[in-house]
């Protein structure tokens, strides 16, 4: 059977969008639909949610998920990217809150044609968007040792970048291409030295983490998105971010900072960077799930969920 994807946070969700007051609410990650279904079902009567996914596979399943919903739906095949556009295009270029939640649905991991997941044998594609050209396969088998490195250390924080990277090259020179993602999860087990392997989960978890924001340039999306959904939300409006690696929430968190208007001048200098906040933050701290929700949903353990109110 099938495990359906569990929204990660869902409480902490609605309380920051506030989505019982009724009004214009996107999820600019839909995925399967499990956020989209709790915003809809908390929302008042005459609201509407407007969901974005460019993923099609998770797109088609969600729309059977929300199907009681479908009068106070918009569902869209597109990027997170392009949130300013598509609003605009439905009509509502000012919105009342939006949500993002950064990471991938269980069923995308758990489905070997996508190779998102170092436990199941597939294809190394690991593309959120199939009409993308860049693979996993790709960057494997086409990259040479330095620019391995560079994407397992910027994008995973791997430790042991350059040794996996080396690894990698000498199998494909010597045995051809590497073509799945159980083979690639031993070469970086392989080239991780043994005692080190004994803590900090699978071996292959950084470099997987690793290929999959730079297969679908995760980190320059948020870049891209976050500026374009503060000037999408009406004044009052709230933007809710769940981020699962620290590369992402780190950038999440100086984003916020910046434009809540934060002096970066020297406290003995007079102030002449002229910052004025056009958004308060709601979570001073991420906030984290909760022991129970971890307990109930392992893939929680990471998340990291921020706030804020446009101003």
């Amino acid at each position: 059977m099938v495990e359906m994807h569990q929204p990660v946070m869902e409480k902490e969700v609605l309380h920051y969008l506030n989505c019982s007051k009724g009004g214009v609410f996107v999820d600019a990650t839909l995925g399967d639909g499990g956020h989209a279904a709790a915003i809809l079902e908390n929302m008042s009567e005459n609201s509407l949610l407007i969901g974005i996914d460019w993923d099609e596979e998770a797109l088609a399943r969600a729309q059977k998920r929300l199907k009681e919903y479908e009068k106070s739906t918009i569902l869209v095949h597109s990027s997170y990217t392009n949130i300013k556009q598509v609003l605009e295009e439905k009509g509502y270029p000012k919105v009342n809150g939006i949500l993002i939640d950064l990471g991938a649905s269980t069923l995308q991991l758990m489905d070997p044609k996508r190779g998102f997941s170092y436990h199941h044998e597939g294809d190394l594609d690991m593309r959120m968007d199939r009409r993308r050209s860049l693979t996993a396969e790709k960057i494997i088998n086409e990259y040479t040792v330095e620019d391995l490195t560079e994407v397992f250390y910027a994008y995973g924080e791997e430790r042991w970048s350059k040794r996996i990277a080396a690894r990698i090259v000498a199998e494909r020179e010597k045995s051809g291409p590497i073509k799945n993602s159980k083979q690639l999860a031993e070469l970086v087990k392989e080239a991780i030295p043994a005692r080190y392997r004994r803590t900090g989960g699978h071996p292959s978890r950084k470099v997987f983490q690793a290929l999959r924001l730079a297969v679908n340039t995760e980190l320059d999306n948020i870049k891209e998105f976050l500026p374009q959904a503060l000037d999408s939300l009406h004044t009052g409006g709230r933007l809710c971010v769940i981020a699962y690696h620290s590369l992402e929430d780190r950038l999440v968190k100086r984003f916020f900072i910046e434009q809540s208007g934060r002096c970066g001048c020297p406290t003995n200098m007079p102030c002449i960077c002229e910052k004025h906040a056009i958004i308060k933050i709601l979570t001073p701290g991420a906030k984290k799930p909760s022991e129970a929700e971890i307990a109930k949903n392992h893939r929680a353990r990471s998340a990291r969920l921020r706030a804020v109110e446009s101003l």
